[in-house]
């Protein structure tokens, strides 16, 4: 049995990318209370890597205000669900042009448990083949660019690579290595 149990709920916003409901509860002691829970679909996550280096996107943020180094990562449009690899492959070509000999899952990240039911799928795509990335209309002022991983890490070090689910990523990478 949940220790939070749902009495009522209610969508109060909805776009292409998410909704957001406000759930009345009941916690375990009996009292009421309520939630705000975001509501998107299970995204991808990719990091590209040929053996020595790592492609990333940069974009402007907005909800920060500012461009940000990231792993390729993304939902399907319009609040779908689709195949988790199929997603994968499919985010990996849109923003980078890449496409993957192989995506190996690294394993899965919660996004923000606390507000959001949302949760993604990592991948490490390897045997890359370059070609025209194919951009979603918001993506239009996104860059790419392969890093050293030696890079990558000054940048996290210096807190310019602060992507939550890509620094949660590059831990999955790192440990897959490790077993590797």
């Amino acid at each position: 049995m949940d220790p939070i149990q749902r009495v009522a709920s209610r969508e109060v916003y909805r776009n292409n990318w998410m909704t957001v409901r406000e759930d009345m509860i009941r916690r375990p002691d009996g009292s009421p209370g309520i939630y705000g829970v975001v509501d998107k679909p299970t995204f991808a996550l990719v990091i590209p890597f040929d053996g020595e280096r790592l492609h990333l996107v940069e974009q402007f943020r907005y909800p920060i205000g500012l461009r940000r180094w990231e792993f390729p990562q993304g939902t399907a449009p319009d609040l779908a669900e689709m195949p988790r690899l199929e997603l994968a492959a499919r985010e990996l070509r849109e923003e980078t042009g890449l496409t993957a000999e192989t995506l190996t899952h690294l394993g899965r990240i919660d996004l923000a448990p606390g507000t959001s039911s949302q949760r993604g799928d990592v991948y490490l795509a390897t045997g890359l083949t370059e070609g025209d990335p194919e951009r979603e209309h918001e993506e239009q002022d996104m860059r790419t660019a392969w890093f050293h991983r030696e890079e990558v890490e000054k940048m996290i070090a210096a807190g310019e690579f602060t992507d939550a689910q890509s620094l949660a990523a590059y831990a999955l990478f790192l440990l897959h290595e490790r077993a590797s």
